[in-house]
């Protein structure tokens, strides 16, 4: 097996560490009472999340033959979904069986952490790394990154059920974003040339076995939008009666806004005639120039009818974002190959909390003029999850067994680790889901 040089361990052990304290750090505001609840089946429990994720570290170890002395600890209710893992709790009930403890489940994370540092220095010591095991280690930390996120989610969701503004989550950190630094908004469509575009992940560094392999896909000449759709412009939508027009709606989507009631995105409540918002700032009426978000893919895709567009696919997305005209490659990022920063984007570490105004990053937008592409929300897009011809997978059940019924998203969201995202990522959920922080912007065809 090919060797990776030794310094690859030190990465990868900065990685670990950070990863698992950037959890800590999520969870830590969170009371016993809190910890052990799920709002909904779609979600997890917080105190599930971070045992699972400790979990898969285990697995890991098992995996290359590292003695686990866990027995102390009750891990029969943390396989999410893997078939090899024999006992499996269904996704609906974690919050009905809260084990591992609370207690027992800090305790389990500081043993097995202790367990893989250990790993990583004997790695180390003995130059045995290879690049399966690189992949397998990058996987574990991108996997805990990943539901770092989803707990972000479960925790708004979870505490926007109380009413009062002040029962509410309260992050360790919080920055506001500066509002009088956002000038010179000029709201449109840029054209992106049509041609052959290679699809997919085209870097060294780590990436999902989803990303690649690069194939090539025909793209016609279309205009696409330089920001994500806005608060504002979704109420348009909204106060025009687009919630009560069949015609704008997919058919299975126009049960649903029938069935669930659905008059505008998830958590907007109207209050005195204006609309209101519960999310981790507190209740506040609705932003009119930040992303729309909780949105699901029938409501961005009756939205984008309503005004005579359509949804990107994630080709069309991905070369709005990649393509640099001038260097004739594609970046890791719109902005270029540098590492997200607060200067171009609106990720965990920016500690927002929420989306921020469009404008807010001019040093972020893509080649083209796209602007927040990266961070925010996540940007629904009208392709099908499959996978790209070639696909081999890496680490089974992870990502291949999804690749039905689901819809591709693409960017990231202001919950989204900045070493998790890059142009390539491919999200997925399925159309009907709301809790993730999934926005969209729109393309126009020239045909």
């Amino acid at each position: 097996m090919t060797q990776v040089i030794t310094n690859d361990v030190k990465k990868l052990r900065l990685d670990f560490l950070n990863v698992r304290n950037t959890t800590s750090d999520i969870f830590q505001p969170i009371s016993m009472e809190d910890a052990v609840m799920q709002s909904d089946p779609f979600g997890s429990t917080p105190n599930w999340h971070i045992a699972h994720v400790t979990w898969f570290f285990q697995k890991i170890l098992e995996k290359y033959r590292q003695d686990i002395d866990a027995n102390s600890i009750n891990t029969d209710y943390l396989n999410s979904y893997y078939q090899r893992y024999s006992k499996i709790l269904p996704k609906s009930d974690r919050g009905k069986f809260p084990r591992p403890k609370v207690s027992d489940t800090l305790k389990y994370r500081t043993q097995i952490e202790e367990m893989f540092l250990k790993f990583l220095d004997n790695i180390e010591e003995n130059n045995s790394m290879t690049r399966s095991l690189a992949y397998d280690i990058e996987l574990a930390n991108q996997h805990e990154m990943q539901h770092q996120e989803l707990l972000v989610y479960d925790l708004q969701h979870y505490f926007q059920k109380f009413e009062d503004p002040l029962d509410n989550y309260e992050p360790k950190l919080m920055k506001t974003t500066n509002v009088d630094g956002i000038h010179d908004i000029e709201e449109g469509m840029v054209r992106i040339p049509g041609g052959l575009y290679e699809l997919g992940f085209s870097g060294n560094d780590f990436c999902y076995d989803n990303e690649i392999p690069e194939h090539k896909t025909y793209l016609n000449t279309y205009d696409i939008d330089k920001y994500p759709v806005t608060n504002k412009e979704f109420l348009e939508f909204v106060e025009s009666g687009g919630y009560q027009d069949y015609k704008l709606w997919l058919s299975d989507g126009w049960d649903l806004v029938k069935e669930k009631q659905w008059d505008a995105p998830l958590y907007w409540q109207e209050i005195d005639g204006d609309w209101y918002k519960k999310d981790f700032r507190g209740l506040n009426r609705i932003s009119p120039n930040e992303p729309v978000v909780n949105v699901s893919y029938y409501e961005a895709d009756a939205y984008s009818k309503w005004v005579g567009k359509r949804l990107p696919t994630e080709a069309e997305w991905e070369k709005a974002a990649s393509w640099n005209e001038d260097l004739k490659k594609k970046t890791l990022y719109p902005w270029g190959d540098g590492f997200p920063s607060d200067l171009n984007s609106n990720l965990l570490e920016s500690w927002k909390w929420a989306p921020s105004p469009i404008g807010s990053y001019p040093q972020g937008k893509s080649h083209y003029g796209c602007h927040q592409m990266l961070g925010d929300v996540w940007e629904w897009t009208a392709s099908e999850y499959v996978l790209y011809p070639g696909f081999r997978s890496k680490f089974s059940e992870y990502t291949d067994k999804w690749a039905i019924n689901q819809k591709v998203l693409r960017g990231g969201s202001y919950a989204t680790p900045r070493s998790q995202i890059r142009n390539s990522y491919r999200n997925y959920f399925k159309p009907h889901e709301r809790i993730p922080f999934s926005g969209f912007r729109c393309v126009r065809d020239l045909l």
